[in-house]
């Protein structure tokens, strides 16, 4: 079985799990559950993709095991940080945009969507498994190595991230601040930064293995990270709900971490 021909059994795997979220996000009303799907999608992926490939070899278990740390995690947060909560601001305003009928619309504007986003992101986790590359068939060489620090960056700041942000929201005293410690003092965002360092990390393992064309997976994580749904998004009335956000705004970077302005 070729890669391509992998590539597109991955695809029903996932559409199928949206639609089954879809189907309890009517009777809760709530589609934002949608993102506690979100990294579990890879797992399925990349799993999906294992099981069809010839053999996964030493790449393949490296790439496994840090997109599984990674899915599980943020999965296990973003569900317990939304757990009571009502639809999130993003998706209330999407319904009020489809409205009539959105229960319905929901299917393919949110749910298989993101599932078919999931999809195409998902690349590396392909690519990983080719038996060829620089080190050797299925061997680990430095890029591999390289990979897997990038990956680990990128798990500190958003782990890290979302765990100081949980500390300081659960901070009464902290009503009505803005966090800018810890990850928060160096960028803006250090979740979405360590997503996009995760992914970029995935990319050199499929690199290793000579799959360069999955390519194509980071780039448009990044994009959406940085363009989309992501940064651009999130701060798009946040100085408005919060006048203090403008002077962080001016002294800490967006995206990338670097030391806070004057």
């Amino acid at each position: 079985m070729n890669a391509l021909t992998i590539f597109l059994c991955g695809l029903p795997v996932v559409v199928l799990a949206a639609c089954l979220t879809w189907v309890v996000s009517l009777f809760k009303r709530n589609v934002a559950i949608v993102d506690s799907l979100w990294s579990p999608m890879f797992l399925m992926l990349g799993f999906t993709y294992a099981s069809l490939a010839p053999a996964a070899g030493p790449r393949g278990l490296l790439m496994l095991v840090l997109v599984t740390v990674w899915g599980l995690r943020l999965a296990l947060h973003i569900t317990w940080r939304n757990w009571g909560h009502g639809e999130d601001r993003r998706y209330q305003a999407i319904r009020a945009r489809n409205e009539p009928n959105f229960a319905c619309k929901s299917l393919y504007l949110v749910f298989v969507l993101q599932a078919v986003l999931a999809w195409l992101i998902s690349l590396p986790l392909l690519g990983a498994l080719e038996t060829a590359g620089a080190a050797g068939p299925g061997a680990l060489g430095w890029l591999d190595y390289a990979g897997a620090a990038v990956w680990l960056v990128g798990f500190v700041f958003e782990a890290g991230g979302d765990w100081q942000l949980v500390r300081f929201k659960a901070d009464p005293a902290n009503r009505d601040k803005v966090m800018d410690r810890g990850f928060w003092r160096l960028t803006r965002h250090p979740n979405y930064f360590g997503d996009f360092c995760v992914w970029w990390g995935l990319y050199l393992l499929a690199l290793a293995a000579g799959a360069w064309w999955s390519i194509a997976g980071p780039v448009l994580m990044s994009v959406l990270l940085m363009r989309v749904s992501g940064v651009a998004l999130l701060e798009k009335d946040i100085g408005e709900r919060r006048p203090k956000y403008a002077d962080y705004v001016r002294r800490t970077n967006a995206f990338f971490p670097w030391l806070p302005k004057a």
